[in-house]
């Protein structure tokens, strides 16, 4: 009588211990890898050092007649740099929304900045969640995975806060969401909202640059004497007290809702 060989047995949980294959690592942890590369590759050209008010003031003449001239092109190429600046991570945020409020006026700018920078944090977020998703947080241990659920519930409210007040980096607020498991609607609706206040108002400082450098020159004895004169203006220096405070208090209404639903939750429990 003939034997019937056996069936193989399969191990499912063995499999599962086993973890993804080699090639499903490789596309897992190829956005990131590939914005990593990118970024290390602007630093060690250097190309992070352009980013800055002294450069703007440098080649303002020169810029100015290429918008005059070309338009479309130079929104199109203010738009592509502000972009890739957000997703590699590169500092100059600042200053490359004062340098669009400068050469193309605050509302303008205003508009084409949120639009580019959410674009931008967008990217990197969805790098980042393909990633690294919720494997870092479940390794953490419950009180990570706590945390998570807790800013999950919340989300829209908490990363309002976070970009409505500009003490925290914009990459980490680009980068923390995604670790959280947070839905992309809710990260690019909050992200598009939090970051308009600052743009628009450094845009309109941007707007308003050319009386800065005037005053800067008339305190500097020497930029007085000497037409070529370089003047140096820190972005940070451009952030008022008032202005903060602003941002903090909107930061604070963005979590009132939070709130509320903390202490409803406590009086029905």
């Amino acid at each position: 009588m003939p034997v019937e060989p056996e069936e193989a047995v399969v191990d499912e949980p063995a499999m599962k211990r086993s973890g993804p294959s080699g090639a499903a690592l490789a596309r897992r942890w190829a956005p990131l890898a590939v914005i990593v590369a990118a970024m290390a590759f602007a630093f060690a050209m250097g190309w992070h050092r352009y980013l800055s008010l002294s450069t703007l003031i440098e080649n303002r003449e020169m810029l100015v007649d290429f918008v005059d001239t070309h338009l479309v092109a130079a929104l199109a190429a203010y738009f592509a740099i502000y972009v890739v600046s957000v997703a590699l991570s590169l500092p100059g945020a600042v200053f490359l929304t004062i340098a669009g409020g400068f050469l193309f006026g605050w509302l303008l700018a205003g508009v084409v900045t949120v639009v580019a920078a959410t674009i931008g944090a967008t990217g990197l977020f969805l790098a980042a969640r393909t990633s690294i998703g919720h494997g870092l947080v479940e390794r953490a241990g419950p009180w990570a995975a706590k945390l998570a659920d807790g800013f999950r519930r919340g989300a829209f409210n908490y990363l309002l806060f976070l970009r409505l007040v500009p003490l925290f980096p914009f990459w980490l607020v680009n980068l923390a969401p995604a670790m959280f498991g947070v839905g992309l609607p809710t990260y690019f609706a909050a992200t598009a909202l939090g970051i308009l206040p600052g743009t628009f108002a450094f845009c309109f400082i941007g707007s308003g640059l050319d009386s800065v450098i005037a005053a800067q020159r008339e305190a500097n004895a020497a930029c007085m004497s000497d037409p070529d004169c370089e003047v140096s203006i820190d972005p940070g220096a451009l952030l008022t007290t008032e202005m903060l405070v602003a941002f903090v208090a909107l930061g604070i209404v963005a979590l009132i809702p939070v709130a509320l639903r903390h202490w409803r939750g406590k009086g029905e429990g």
